[in-house]
């Protein structure tokens, strides 16, 4: 039977999630936000995590990069003859995205973070199970409306380069930094993400930080300039 992470920072989704699942797969683990769902996947090493985008601690995208660079270093020590705390949890372990969103920086985001596949919240409980099955051997699997998006999305020969820059945000960054360039207050900001406004000035800072930025003028046209707005 596949055994199953799920990561949602909403008990009740992930509640009717795992009624939805029924005996189909073994649930192992859950976690509400970043750090838990690395600690969940480290503990458990599952074959599949269901993974919500919008997490706290920095979104779906952190945790397929602490477990998955996690995995990759593990693998580099285990040939040297060492051994890390991380070491393998993520190389036999599959991400499968389940977000409401269907937004495409969420969905090129998590793929090009290491995702399998990425379905919608819409989807019904044996649709989802197929689905996890196709995962844990190896399969892409999408919402149907979204496969063909993904596909042109990374066929396009106007797409554009991979951004360092913005790549080096976390996807709540992200959604901070476009808000921020559409003018929206503070309050107006923690209000649109449901986090407190001490949590949008550290994610700016961060931003601002990592950009090496001074202030919301220059995030503003920073983000303009590569059609974020």
């Amino acid at each position: 039977m596949t055994r199953v992470v799920l990561v949602d920072d909403h008990q009740m989704f992930r509640s009717g999630v795992k009624a939805e699942l029924g005996d189909s797969v073994e649930i192992v683990g859950e976690a509400g936000d970043v750090d838990e769902a690395v600690e969940v996947i480290a503990a458990t090493r599952p074959d599949v995590v269901l993974l919500d985008v919008h997490l706290p601690g920095g979104g779906g995208v952190e945790v397929l990069r602490r477990v998955l660079s996690g995995a990759r270093g593990g693998a580099a020590e285990g040939a040297t003859g060492g051994q890390s705390a991380t070491a393998g949890q993520g190389a036999a372990t599959r991400f499968l995205a389940l977000s409401v969103s269907d937004a495409a920086e969420d969905v090129i985001g998590v793929i090009r973070g290491g995702a399998r596949g990425y379905v919608t919240k819409t989807i019904s409980g044996p649709e989802l199970t197929r689905a996890i099955g196709r995962v844990a051997e190896g399969d892409a699997v999408f919402s149907p409306r979204l496969a063909g998006f993904v596909l042109d999305a990374f066929a396009a020969t106007d797409a554009p380069p991979i951004d360092p820059e913005l790549d080096q945000l976390t996807q709540r960054e992200r959604e901070v930094l476009r808000l921020i360039a559409r003018g929206y207050a503070y309050k107006e900001i923690a209000k649109e993400l449901f986090i407190s406004v001490k949590t949008v000035e550290t994610h700016v800072s961060s931003v601002l930080r990592k950009l090496q930025l001074s202030n919301r003028h220059e995030l503003s046209r920073w983000a303009a300039a590569r059609r974020l707005v």
